[in-house]
């Protein structure tokens, strides 16, 4: 297990992230540290020791001994699904026993293809994948998984478990037609069969409602969101976020993370999981200006998984981990950034105040929202040669300049609108000034008659 020191930071032993079996593969605590090749080998032989206790229960005792390894390994699984588990070597056949017409076009043919007469498409893009289905040589390919994603979505009821292992008994028949071609366009054609299958499947087995899934991803997510107070410090990451390019990976890291759960193939969701991990070594590079090691990329993916606080996080990991393409889990850049996630948030489950070299108390209070937590100014903050710090002082002095530019603005307007008001009053103290220089009196006409014209028009 991962070991805490106060003065170090988190200690992982990076035998830990291999098989338990010693294969050279990496293990997965969803498998209890098993590879997924080691896993199935495992499962076999409980199903093999648990078949004679189903068939005869009363001879079980005789078998305690043989038993007793098998149920040291499986000690954590539950109560019903170890009752299930013997019926998985008929599992395929029972499963596609009540479609005749879909049984025959799911039985792949035995002997592996020929490279020569059935060639693969050497494109790496999907759409292109799509499109040389049509062609004679690989319609066997989309028949068959037409046919396997049919018979899925027909049998809703089945256990997500029993779901997984019939995509990996899939994955397993569809690999043994290219075990004549090479490594690469083999993986490339699985790659692509994975993607076409599991998208059309997504809907069926992601977070099913017989699992836990959903349980899962509401307690985790509860418990990050209380741990937000969590520093780079107190997880001794080597991350610098003084740095504007360390804080530019950081947020990238946490995109790539919280893109996840948009994605509906494993391969998809994994690739999130790798660009993630990369945007951190960079980080720590950035930091650091060394190589990062191990224990560094575990403790800087802790935090960011802390910051990030990813949508369905437990359904995601769950879904890759059932449904992925094997060989990506157990080998590769993939399955190490993976494998570290894992371990992640393991260790976010049970993060504790010695995690954090802190007391109880301080632990509690930080959990209560109690105690405020001060973030450590970096050293580089403080040296003013720092081009950050520079910076800072330059805009400082141009807010000065700003500050002072609008206060400018400011009484301006205000002189204007107050000559705007005063404007009215002057014009018309104006306007009575000159009324009453030069008042208007206009005066009447005076009409006069003639008297001789009425003395006349009387005397008629």
């Amino acid at each position: 297990m991962s070991q805490i020191s106060a003065s170090w930071g988190i200690h992982f032993d990076q035998s830990e992230l291999l098989c338990r079996e010693g294969c050279g593969y990496y293990g997965n605590p969803a498998w209890q540290g098993y590879c997924s090749k080691c896993w199935r080998e495992q499962n076999r032989k409980q199903q093999q020791q648990n078949r004679p206790h189903e068939l005869h229960p009363k001879t079980g005792t005789s078998q305690t001994s043989a038993d007793g390894y098998a149920g040291y390994i499986f000690a954590k699984f539950e109560e019903k699904k170890s009752s299930e588990k013997w019926r998985r070597a008929n599992t395929m056949k029972k499963f596609f026993s009540s479609t005749k017409s879909l049984l025959k076009t799911d039985i792949l043919p035995v002997s592996p293809l020929d490279p020569q007469t059935n060639p693969i498409p050497r494109t790496s893009d999907f759409t292109d994948f799509l499109k040389s289905l049509r062609k004679p040589a690989t319609q066997f390919v989309q028949k068959h998984c037409i046919s396997f994603i049919e018979t899925i979505q027909s049998k809703k009821g089945i256990p997500v478990q029993e779901q997984s292992d019939l995509v990996q008994d899939f994955y397993q028949s569809m690999t043994s037609h290219f075990q004549n071609y090479p490594t690469e366009e083999s993986d490339r054609m699985m790659d692509n069969i994975e993607k076409m299958v599991m998208t059309q499947l997504y809907k069926s087995v992601f977070c099913p409602d017989n699992s836990q899934d959903e349980q899962k991803d509401l307690s985790i997510q509860r418990h990050i969101r209380s741990l937000h107070w969590v520093t780079p410090e107190m997880l001794h990451a080597p991350i610098n976020e003084g740095k504007a390019e360390v804080r530019d990976d950081i947020f990238f890291a946490v995109t790539a993370m919280i893109e996840m759960d948009s994605k509906r193939a494993p391969q998809d969701k994994l690739s999130c999981v790798t660009k993630g991990s990369n945007f951190l070594f960079k980080a720590i590079q950035g930091s650091t200006q060394e190589p990062a090691t191990a224990d560094d990329f575990l403790s800087s993916l802790i935090y960011a998984v802390l910051k990030a606080n990813p949508p369905r996080l437990q359904s995601n990991l769950q879904y890759i981990t059932r449904f992925c393409y094997p060989k990506r889990l157990m080998t590769g850049e993939a399955g190490y950034c993976f494998t570290n996630l894992c371990c992640a948030v393991a260790f976010i489950e049970k993060l504790d105040a010695s995690a954090l070299s802190l007391s109880r108390e301080e632990f509690d209070q930080h959990m209560q929202g109690q105690r405020l937590q001060v973030r450590r100014i970096p050293l580089c903050l403080l040296k003013s040669d720092w081009p950050g710090l520079q910076q800072i002082q330059q805009n400082q002095k141009l807010l000065v300049e700003l500050r002072a530019r609008q206060d400018r603005v400011i009484r301006g307007v205000q002189n204007m609108q107050q000559e705007l008001k005063d404007w009215p009053q002057s014009i018309g103290k104006e306007v009575q000034e000159i009324m009453n220089r030069f008042p208007l009196h206009i005066p009447l006409p005076k009409v006069q008659l003639p008297l001789a014209g009425i003395v006349r028009s009387s005397e008629n």
